[in-house]
């Protein structure tokens, strides 16, 4: 067992918000609430301090890194149909549990309280599929001449660092504990330090569902100093990553410099092809919910809104109807639909991207900036006849901005949707079977969701081509990324009796 970090003069922090829960990185089964450095965690809502973040420092993620190792030896030969046991404990505990996290997610990460609480959920939901998957790692009996016996074995790659992002911090983190504990690896998370109060509610989970020490450990701090750190130790054999294409195409390099594999789920700019034939009040009503769900801040969130011209008029029309109607507010609040930005700097960001297309001959139909009012809020804006080389139709924008233009042939939209380096999600409306199954085979994406808005389940696999990155989550292939295939040539020898 690895040396632990120092935590004799440990205390419980106390939070400001009497029902946000207390803050802390966990090493080794051990609470760690104290340390020299850390930083404020805010409501978005408010701008309100919820309470003190400690972060790690080198000893901390030394213990991690090897605390992982230790654990990996303990978990990997615990028999499967205890580890099961244990994750499915978790995974009841998070459903119990949801209420309280869902709340305390709205606090730190802005989202109205129903969806913070839908997505608890569905984090269980995808740590039950990956749980389930463990029992399906077959190996494969391969024939050869006689006297041999020759088969593969799927075992587990080992420790692995696991980054997750502020936007979605259960659905993100199911998807990584989930498919790294069932497949027998053992874990450090790097979990978001915006939204930190999801991760460790999910660690208490797991504590308390009886998972050995050293299996699940979580850390907070500088983000670059920690993955460089992580990814260079040689406790750790794969790296899982989710967030901006910049950030993961630079721990790609690091990872590949180590020689480590890794799953890299980065940034989109999901284009949605209206056609003609389409219902086009319906097809509005469902990719506004689906664009402006979490404030537009999802990597798979509809973005670029590539419209025969037939009908542009009328659809943008009913989209403008749909984000006029949301109501902004807290997440807390009941009659809230549309939660805030997460932090300021995406504030900015929306502003940069709206004066942008106006300066480029756009039209802002609605919404166009802050609302000013407390707390990191921005309009739910439509903007109509967006120039292709505007910042809004060229980069990915994380917001609740819905970018319009007009294409009047199918190829032309098809260019259009392709003409960017991303390729994580599409969307298409159209009643025609050929131009689906068309559609289906000619747009560059990892996940294509026609004639609805809905996303990722945890029966399919999840990720992107291009920029968006490498590597599936989920599906039949969700336990891939944490396992190796070892080849078994073993030729009998005569017994010699005894």
């Amino acid at each position: 067992m690895p040396a632990g970090p120092d935590t004799k003069n440990s205390y419980q922090e106390t939070s400001l918000e009497s029902n946000y829960p207390a803050l802390g990185l966990f090493i080794h089964g051990k609470w760690i609430y104290d340390r020299a450095e850390g930083e404020d965690v805010v409501n978005p809502a408010t701008g309100d301090i919820l309470a003190r973040l400690p972060h790690a420092d080198t000893q901390d993620l030394l213990a991690a890194a090897q605390s992982a190792k230790a654990g990996f030896a303990v978990w990997r030969a615990m028999p499967l149909a205890e580890r099961t046991t244990i994750l499915q404990r978790a995974v009841d505990l998070i459903r119990e549990r949801s209420a309280a996290i869902g709340h305390a997610m709205t606090l730190d990460q802005g989202k109205p309280v129903k969806e913070a609480i839908t997505e608890v959920n569905r984090a269980a939901s995808l740590i039950e599929w990956d749980l389930n998957q463990a029992q399906r790692l077959y190996g494969h009996i391969i024939p050869g001449r006689p006297g041999f016996q020759r088969y593969t074995l799927r075992q587990p790659i080992g420790p692995v660092a696991a980054f997750t992002p502020w936007n979605f911090p259960g659905s993100v983190m199911g998807r990584k504990m989930g498919g790294a504990l069932a497949a027998g690896c053992s874990l450090v998370v790097k979990a978001a330090e915006e939204t930190p109060s999801t991760a460790c509610a999910f660690v208490r989970c797991f504590e308390d569902a009886g998972l050995p020490p050293g299996v699940l450990n979580l850390v907070f701090g500088v983000p670059a100093k920690i993955s460089e750190y992580l990814i260079a130790r040689e406790e750790i054999r794969a790296i899982s990553f989710t967030g901006s294409v910049p950030v993961g195409k630079h721990l790609a390099a690091l990872a590949a410099s180590h020689m480590k594999p890794a799953v890299m789920e980065l940034g989109g700019s999901s284009p949605v092809i209206i056609c003609k034939d389409t219902d086009v009040r319906a097809a509005a009503r469902a990719l506004g919910a689906a664009k402006f769900r979490n404030a537009g801040q999802i990597c798979t969130a509809p973005t670029r809104f590539i419209v025969d011209r037939a009908v542009v008029a009328a659809f943008t029309d009913e989209l403008v109807a749909y984000a006029s109607a949301l109501r902004l507010g807290n997440g807390l609040d009941a009659g809230t639909t549309m939660g805030p930005m997460a932090n300021p700097r995406r504030l900015q960001a929306m502003q940069t991207l709206v004066d942008d297309a106006r300066q480029r001959g756009a039209t802002i139909r609605c919404g166009g900036k802050s609302t000013g009012q407390a707390g990191f809020f921005f309009e739910p804006t439509v903007v109509a006849d967006t120039p292709l080389d505007s910042l809004l139709m060229t980069t990915e924008p994380f917001g609740p901005i819905a970018p319009v233009i007009g294409f009047d042939s199918l190829d032309e939209a098809i260019r259009i949707a392709n003409d960017t380096p991303y390729g994580l999600a599409a969307y298409a409306y159209t009643e025609s079977s050929a131009s689906a199954h068309r559609l289906a085979e000619a747009l560059d994406c990892g996940i294509l969701s026609i004639n609805h808005g809905e996303g990722a389940i945890a029966e399919a696999p999840f990720g992107g081509v291009k920029d968006s990155g490498y590597g599936r989550e989920g599906g039949e292939q969700s336990l891939d990324a944490y396992t190796v295939v070892k080849f078994v040539s073993h030729r009998a020898t005569a017994e010699v009796a005894a």
